[in-house]
């Protein structure tokens, strides 16, 4: 039959009756004082081949209702699925036959779907036949699959009464979205019955659908299953092989690697122990040439357990592609979905012989470690991480500090590590090396080359998250100047496809700007990302993209020693300082500040000029054509080692507080381009930190806010009678210094790096994968993919490569152009 057509605000209530017309005719008229109107109310009944005449008894005592004949008894679930076949409601609503709705059931249900885009099922609250004890409050499932109601049968005393997320409802009085339901393939049949609906939540929650406890939807249930009530074979096997069902469908690769072996050996062991069968037994009737020569005679319940795993075996041809396609759109790990379990690792069969298996079974498989961890979260940075660090290894490290206290974190450099925390573990990893951490990782947070060095997380289900806070294709416009037209086109070519690669594949991007987040909307617009399936999910689409600054740390700077004043040679302790806070690069102009600094020391010979770095950390990095420029000018000027002064090194990172609470204004002097529109200019957070008054070029993103804040002053590009005047005045105006000194003082706890971090925290507590990356994959294990035009191979990348160092004709330039172009704005 077609699918019928959904009726916007129409709820469809499908009961499923087998020789229980009178209780299935009681649940249908109780919908007579449920508070819905009658016109938004669709009542659908399927019989499962009851041949007792029941079809005939429920059209006549309920004339309004669809009574549907299955013409077989294909179980709850397949009862279920042909009912929603035959709805034409918004909402799907699953009622037991022996159960009957609440007066606000419905609408409490509704009204949360409605509001809610990210829940796809409530879950009512579901109590005794009188109200007074509880069937069904929340969902708990054991590691070995088993699902169960942990406060069945207590007293429903109000405790139960918050609203939360679940992760399964009770098919006894369950709502589902119509669509979604239908999307996601309904109750699966091979289940017949009992756990369909443990596994349809579990399926709706690891896909990304929220499955929400609503207590005002209250429904009555006749009679309660509960974990004790094992009375016959037919129930015990069933319930033993769809727990092994619904954990190789739902678990990921990990995880089922180590419960499912586990699971199936306490399967057998469970059989045995609830019959009390001896198995040694088994080896006493052998004789010692090993011949049989008798027979054991045992109950049947004693083989649910061998028979569940037969007929799982039976069933794997057709699971294999469930769980293909399933996994492949997952949207929410395991690690995230592990605290709906509630208590996971509990037992829940008290026979001594079977607890003594569980226990063994426990350590054996290291299931306990596994249930209980946290997410595990990789963040890679292609900086050395050393005592001198440059931007993206700080910045590397903040996130890492950040994640730490609610996750296990390892920071990883591919360019090498010297550093320790006692709160994260730092390491270095290159080429093949990054198999064990990306392979140990749920989330893996990065920046740069990492989806070239290692390509295999291109097609991995990983959750991925880019941090792009550096736009090194615009960067790599002035960076590679110096590499010749070939190389410098080359540069380009290998930074915009490297990015390209990653805005194709991340599932979650940071970038450091309102005005940089236009710009990655529009290249991510153009690979394909803004997609229908994020935007309906969000309509800012800040699932996808999220603005995170680089920041500053929480507590003020403390300056342990001086660092320039009274220090540097030539630097008295009432010099007046101008401090650039960085590396000199050729986007940068210091040979303005370096003229206006030269104009200004004739009426202020205390003003000095200090460039806190020239030489980067990254030895991979060389220094730049302007640093030279830069040098030569202040010497033919005769500035150097009188009101200009350079640190050849780079302050370690504890330490620079030390020198800019020396400082008595920052500035960042720059040239008008494409790259300048579009970058964060990282010095200034520093400038912030230590409450400097800023002076700065007009054009970039910082340009704006201290005009807005009045942070300093800003002066167009290249303009040194400007800029002579701006630094005049922060450095001898006290009034004026010291209101900019206050506006930065406030204005820096903007930047905090608790307070800029928020975006990724909060997506670190419930990682998920991109709603338009989480399709099926290909048979080769890559994902489905799009028609995105022609794609470099990592060949051609080499072949790049290859020709940069051609055009460079040095080593580190090729370094530079491929295995780094990470960045060096900023600290850096």
């Amino acid at each position: 039959m077609s699918t019928p057509a959904v009726r916007a605000g129409v709820v469809t209530v499908i009961l499923v009756n087998y020789k229980g017309a009178d209780d299935t005719i009681t649940a249908l008229k109780a919908f007579d004082d449920v508070d819905w109107p009658a016109d938004r109310l669709e009542l659908v009944v399927v019989d499962n081949d009851s041949g007792d005449g029941s079809v005939e008894r429920i059209r006549e005592a309920v004339p309004g209702a669809l009574v549907v004949d299955s013409g077989s008894n294909t179980g709850f679930a397949g009862g279920c699925n042909l009912g929603v076949a035959h709805a034409t409601g918004e909402y799907v609503a699953f009622l037991n036959n022996d159960a009957r709705p609440g007066e606000g059931w419905v609408r409490a249900a509704v009204e949360v779907l409605e509001q809610d885009a990210t829940i796809g099922s409530v879950a009512s609250k579901v109590l005794d036949w009188d109200g007074n004890l509880i069937d069904y409050v929340d969902g708990s499932l054991t590691w070995f699959g088993m699902g169960y109601k942990r406060e069945v049968e207590k007293p429903d005393t109000g405790a139960w009464d918050t609203a939360k997320d679940v992760l399964f409802g009770t098919g006894a009085a369950l709502f589902v979205r119509t669509e979604l339901y239908r999307e996601v393939g309904g109750f699966d049949e091979r289940f017949f019955m009992f756990y369909e609906d443990v596994d349809l939540g579990w399926r709706l929650n690891l896909l990304g659908h929220r499955v929400r406890y609503v207590p005002g939807s209250v429904a009555f249930h006749k009679h309660h299953v509960t974990m004790k009530k094992f009375g016959n074979f037919r129930e015990s096997y069933l319930l033993e092989r769809n727990a092994l069902l619904s954990m190789y469908k739902n678990y990921d690769d990990e995880s089922l690697a180590r419960a499912l072996p586990a699971a199936m050996a306490l399967a057998v062991r469970r059989s045995v122990a609830r019959t009390g069968v001896d198995a040694t037994a088994l080896d006493l009737q052998r004789s010692p040439g090993g011949d049989d020569v008798g027979t054991v005679e045992i109950p049947k319940m004693a083989l649910t357990g061998p028979y569940a795993i037969d007929y799982f075996v039976e069933q794997l041809p057709s699971l294999l592609v469930t769980r293909r396609e399933l996994q492949g759109k997952r949207r929410r790990s395991d690690r995230e979905l592990f605290p709906l379990f509630r208590e996971t690792i509990e037992p829940a069969y008290g026979q001594p012989a079977y607890l003594a298996a569980h226990e063994v079974l426990l350590e054996a498989f290291g299931i306990v470690e596994h249930f209980t961890a946290r997410h595990r979260i990789l963040v890679v940075t292609g900086e050395p991480l050393l005592e001198r660090m440059a931007g993206p290894a700080i910045r590397a490290w903040e996130i890492a500090k950040a994640l730490a206290p609610d996750h296990d974190v390892r920071l990883v450099s591919t360019a090498g590590a010297k550093r320790t925390s006692p709160d994260f573990s730092v390491e270095y990893a290159a080429g093949t090396g990054l198999k064990e951490p990306t392979g140990w990782a749920d989330v893996i947070i990065f920046q740069g080359f990492l989806l070239e060095t290692a390509p295999w997380l291109k097609g991995s289900g990983k959750v991925i998250v880019a941090d792009i806070y550096d736009p090194m294709h615009l960067e790599q416009l002035e960076q590679a100047r110096d590499l010749g037209p070939d190389g410098r086109q080359n540069a380009i070519d290998v930074t915009t496809h490297a990015l390209n690669e990653q805005l194709r594949r991340a599932d979650f991007l940071l970038c450091a700007s309102d005005k940089q987040r236009d710009f990655w909307l529009g290249q991510l617009a153009g690979q394909g990302r803004i997609s229908p399936a994020v935007y309906d999910e969000n309509a800012n689409l800040d699932n996808l993209l999220a603005v995170v600054p680089f920041g500053i740390e929480d507590s003020a700077p403390v300056q342990k020693q001086h660092g320039i004043k009274g220090t540097v040679p030539g630097i008295g302790p009432d010099d007046k300082v101008i401090l650039w806070g960085g590396g000199i690069y050729n986007w940068f102009d210091p040979l303005t500040l370096i003229r206006a600094v030269d104009r200004l020391k004739e009426r202020h010979p205390k003003v000095r000029l200090f460039f806190l770095g020239l030489k980067h950390p990254n030895p991979g990095v060389p220094k730049m054509r302007v640093a030279w420029e830069t040098q030569e000018l202040s010497r033919e000027l005769g500035l150097t080692g009188r009101h200009v002064f350079f640190n050849e090194g780079w302050v370690p990172y504890e330490e620079r507080a030390d020198f800019l609470l020396d400082a008595d204004v920052g500035v960042s002097t720059h040239f008008q381009h494409v790259e300048t529109a579009f970058s964060f200019r990282t010095r200034i957070l520093d400038y912030l930190w230590a409450s400097l008054p800023i002076v700065a070029t007009e054009g970039d993103t910082f340009g704006a806010l201290i005009r807005e804040h009045g942070l300093g002053r800003t002066v167009p590009a290249q303009d040194v009678e400007s800029l002579e005047a701006a630094l005049e005045e922060m450095l001898f105006d006290e009034p004026a210094a010291a209101a900019a000194r206050a506006a930065v003082a406030e204005y820096a706890a903007t930047f905090a790096w608790s307070r800029v971090l928020a975006p990724l925290v909060e997506f670190c507590r419930t990682p998920r994968r991109a709603a338009d990356l989480a399709v099926p994959t290909a048979p080769t294990g890559q994902p489905r993919s799009r028609d995105r035009g022609p794609k470099r191979s990592v060949r051609d990348d080499v072949a790049l490569a290859r020709d940069y160092l051609r055009a460079g004709g040095v080593s580190e330039v090729s370094r530079r152009a491929w295995g780094r172009v990470t960045r060096v704005t900023g600290r850096g």
